[in-house]
């Protein structure tokens, strides 16, 4: 895995960054209860403590380290926020991602597209790649696939106001465009472990892939 792959799985593993989540945060009598923020909140958050930077800007709120508060970028509510350094427990934080996983009725690798997965197909047609073009075979195609995917990241998160979020995954999977196809597929598969609205993303296409009555979608 490349060093931003790696420093962000470092970061995941020793640091959490908490939002405190009752009711009326500024209460005496509630008690506080925190939560977490995603991964992607995290590594943001985190890479702009570090380089000593006053703020964080994530797509909802933004972080001001000074007053250490999470401010609310519609309406401008605050909650207080903390670092905490501890080694983190993943075994239940991506459960989720196995619930829902719907196989479509209407899907089919026959016909039309023979036995190859109609995703591959789609994606050779739209790169404009002859049959035997791939990037196994011919290392040069890599930068444009990797360009292609992180724009893909950035548009489709642009529908769902999580641009920062999407900034932040372009970013680590550019830094392997001059890679070999190994590292990519590992920082893809990295990518995709992280909890965001990318595997959430992926997962509801993927399922739709093959069946007729969603093709717009998952064309697209």
């Amino acid at each position: 895995m490349g060093e931003a792959a790696v420093t962000a799985s470092h970061t995941l593993k020793n640091i959490e960054w908490m939002w405190q989540s009752n009711p009326n945060p500024w209460s005496e009598s509630e008690p506080a209860e925190w939560s977490h923020y995603s991964d992607l909140e995290t590594l943001i958050i985190e890479g702009a403590y570090s380089t000593k930077q006053s703020q964080a800007i994530l797509d909802d709120y933004y972080i001001d380290f000074k007053q250490n508060l999470q401010i609310s970028n519609i309406d401008s509510k605050q909650r207080p926020i903390k670092r905490v350094q501890r080694k983190r427990d993943d075994k239940n934080l991506r459960g989720e991602r196995f619930m829902d996983l719907p196989v479509g009725t209407g899907r089919s690798f026959s016909g039309e597209y023979g036995w190859v997965s109609p995703f591959i197909i789609e994606v050779r047609r739209d790169l404009g790649l002859q049959r035997d073009q791939l990037p196994s075979k011919d290392p040069q195609l890599i930068p444009m696939l990797v360009e292609k995917a992180a724009q893909g990241i950035i548009t489709e998160a642009i529908h769902i106001r999580k641009q920062r979020e999407a900034e932040k995954l372009a970013e680590v999977l550019l830094e392997k465009k001059n890679k070999n196809m190994k590292e990519v597929w590992q920082c893809c598969a990295y990518l995709y472990t992280l909890e965001s609205f990318l595997y959430k993303t992926i997962n509801a296409a993927m399922r739709l892939i093959g069946d007729k009555d969603h093709e717009e979608v998952w064309r697209s």
